[in-house]
């Protein structure tokens, strides 16, 4: 310690590294500073170095690195290495008048001018466009104008045809009449046909197929479950409709059920099942699987549970 204070700054952190066995490039690898600015430390050239803030942090960081304590180093910078005022300069600098050179004017005026031929231009481009635009539409309107003009012509003709037709009237008058006066009261036979349509009527009607009753659903045997409820579980692989009536005809389940979803269902034997698009659809009652392919007729099984 009296060594580093009775000695320069550089010398004393020279000495110290070279006691300690220690090259440029160990404390530059070490300390992350470049070769030439431990030289520079050790030369005491403070000027060459960034700033007199950072060679006072340089030296403290050199000097504990050293084991030595930096405190009387600093002192002995503090009259060689001080933050120079910049108050003067900055003051000269603010007295310099601002120099505004012609050519900023003159690019102003060029961009003023270059904006009002493009604005121009683009009213010029707009107007055509317009007129373009509007003059097929004031064409149409004209054109509709006398299409109606016309329309009420043609009626107008079509009624006086019907005028001319009065003329052939006597034609009729003198022919045709005496013809229903003779024969018409004869075919009497014609007021009794609807009498005996009846009879026909009646028999088609009793001809008629009356509706066969409904076929009994085949019916699945199944276990009941002993000390619990009953569950029948359905998994959906694709979208089906399932339809699921107890034993006094309720719908438990009437439903489209969505692809990946399951479906369970608390009911008590017997009951009736309707599973469409059967063959994606897999059903357990009790967990015992229920094989729907012997009950399947396009695609629609349909049996009951007992």
């Amino acid at each position: 310690m009296t060594e580093a204070g009775t000695l320069g700054v550089g010398r004393a952190l020279a000495e110290a590294r070279r006691a300690q066995g220690l090259e440029l490039a160990d404390i530059a690898q070490q300390l992350k500073f470049m070769p030439r600015q431990i030289e520079s430390l050790e030369a005491e050239r403070f000027d060459s170095l960034p700033g007199p803030t950072i060679a006072r942090g340089m030296v403290r960081t050199y000097a504990r690195f050293l084991k030595i304590d930096p405190e009387p180093l600093l002192e002995k910078m503090s009259g060689r290495v001080e933050p120079r005022d910049a108050t003067p300069q900055l003051a000269a600098r603010f007295e310099q008048p601002v120099p505004f050179s012609d050519g900023g004017k003159r690019s102003t005026v060029v961009y003023l001018a270059l904006s009002v031929v493009v604005l121009g231009v683009a009213g010029v481009v707009f107007y055509q466009w317009r007129h373009e635009h509007a003059a097929p539409a004031f064409v149409s309107q004209e054109t509709l104008a006398q299409e109606e003009e016309q329309k009420p012509e043609e009626p107008a003709r079509a009624v006086e045809a019907p005028k001319a037709a009065p003329a052939p009237k006597p034609v009729p008058a003198q022919a045709p009449k005496p013809a229903p006066v003779v024969q018409a009261p004869k075919p009497v036979p014609v007021e009794e046909a609807p009498k005996s349509a009846p009879a026909p009527a009646a028999a088609v009607a009793a001809a008629e197929p009356k509706p066969a009753p409904a076929e009994p659903l085949p019916v699945v045997q199944a276990a009941p479950r002993n000390g619990g409820p009953n569950r029948l579980v359905m998994h959906f692989d694709e979208d089906a409709w399932v339809e699921v009536v107890d034993a006094t005809g309720r719908n438990l389940v009437s439903s489209l059920n969505r692809a990946g979803t399951e479906r369970s269902v608390r009911v008590s034997p017997p009951f009736n099942l309707v599973v469409g698009n059967a063959s994606h659809v897999k059903v357990t009652y009790n967990n015992k699987p229920i094989d729907l392919a012997p009950h399947t007729k396009v695609e629609v099984a349909r049996f009951t549970v007992k």
